[in-house]
């Protein structure tokens, strides 16, 4: 509470700061108010330069919150226009395959995305079990099964990847 209202007296200060929202948007997304962390991630958005580097992770950022509220369309406006300032950024790429994923939407492209991910981050469990759970998705389990054994093992303790792990296993056959 007390780092939220310096920020927002920072933006009072400073109004033209971008910096200053988009750690706003930050916290704020954090705490799970994802409203105010929208609205803090357009404002940032706004002031930021044009083509500035910064602005594909304020799109990230921003769809994240989007997604969260259950604003797809938005969410994934802000996933693809963070895509285009920056095509082959892994956590983006990973965030909008494994969320199309989820919606059992466009599940070919999904695949493409989360393999240009894994391609640029081999060992982050989340971005190898979404590659996993796309395979299995597509009912395509026998190939699902090596790289949730490999998220599991990059991520031992993650109760959603061991599930997803177990739902693999129980496809092929491999009930105990």
């Amino acid at each position: 509470d007390a780092a939220i209202e310096a920020l927002e007296n920072l933006a009072k200060s400073y109004p033209d700061m971008p910096m200053i929202y988009s750690s706003l948007g930050d916290l704020r997304r954090q705490e799970e108010e994802y409203k105010e962390a929208v609205k803090a991630y357009d404002r940032a958005i706004e002031l930021t330069e044009e083509g500035a580097q910064a602005t594909w992770f304020l799109l990230y950022a921003r769809g994240i919150s989007h997604e969260r509220l259950k604003e797809w369309e938005e969410a994934e406006a802000d996933f693809r226009q963070a895509l285009e300032l920056n095509p082959e950024q892994p956590q983006v790429l990973n965030y909008l395959g494994y969320s199309l994923v989820e919606r059992q939407e466009n599940l070919e492209e999904a695949l493409s995305m989360i393999e240009r991910a894994v391609a640029a981050r081999p060992d982050s469990g989340y971005i190898v079990d979404s590659l996993g759970w796309v395979l299995y998705r597509m009912g395509r389990y026998d190939e699902a099964v090596e790289h949730m054994e490999k998220a599991v093992e990059l991520m031992a303790v993650d109760a959603v990847v061991n599930d997803h792990l177990g739902d693999v296993y129980w496809a092929v056959g491999r009930y105990r």
